[in-house]
């Protein structure tokens, strides 16, 4: 009889350990799934604001064009800008289109406050432009969110024992946003004169 009782406990104690792991690799599972998706949902926050920044483009143009009266080397290249913005396939090529956009927006405004300080006291562009810098903010802080997002992604794809989950279920490291070479430079749009 305290034979039986001893594999009784046995059993029980095998099954506990079984369900117990079995519950840990799930938790971990579900665990990867929230980050990966948490990582998405920061991209889809840059993308958003790349979107509502290349939405006031035209905007921007259209005031400046009718207040200058001539479309100038920055209107097109701020253009070009966003047009290979919205046609970049890639989370890698769209980051670094709608970073482009960023720079030619800002050599934009720069150029045309110098060259026509009448146009500060219109107010669609002051709207405009402070829309523009919002916006520009706004980037530079989702894609910050969304580095870091992939920080806590990429972390827990390498400690163990979520390593060995990753793998199971292909969860594979995330590339992190880097600059390229020269990208810290000042961008030289256009010929930099307005008529």
């Amino acid at each position: 009889m305290a034979k039986s009782n001893s594999k009784k406990w046995w059993i029980i104690g095998i099954v506990v350990v079984v369900l117990l792991f079995f519950m840990i690799f799930i938790g971990k599972y579900n665990s990867f799934i929230t980050l990966e998706q948490n990582v998405d949902s920061k991209w889809s926050s840059v993308e958003n604001q790349y979107q509502r920044q290349a939405d006031l483009i035209p905007n921007l143009v259209s005031v400046v064009s009718s207040s200058v009266g001539a479309e100038t080397e920055f209107v097109k290249d701020v253009t070009a800008a966003r047009t290979a913005w919205a046609s970049a396939g890639t989370q890698l090529a769209k980051d670094r289109a709608g970073t482009q956009m960023n720079n030619g927006i800002s050599a934009f405004v720069s150029a045309v406050a110098e060259n026509y300080p009448v146009l500060q006291a219109n107010k669609q562009y002051i709207a405009l432009t402070d829309e523009l810098s919002g916006t520009q903010n706004r980037v530079a802080n989702s894609r910050r969110e969304y580095i870091e997002a992939i920080q806590f992604y990429n972390t827990a794809t390498k400690r163990f024992p979520g390593n060995i989950i990753a793998g199971m279920f292909g969860f594979e490291e995330k590339e992190y946003y880097t600059a390229d070479e020269g990208s810290l430079d000042t961008p030289t749009l256009g010929t930099g004169q307005l008529p």
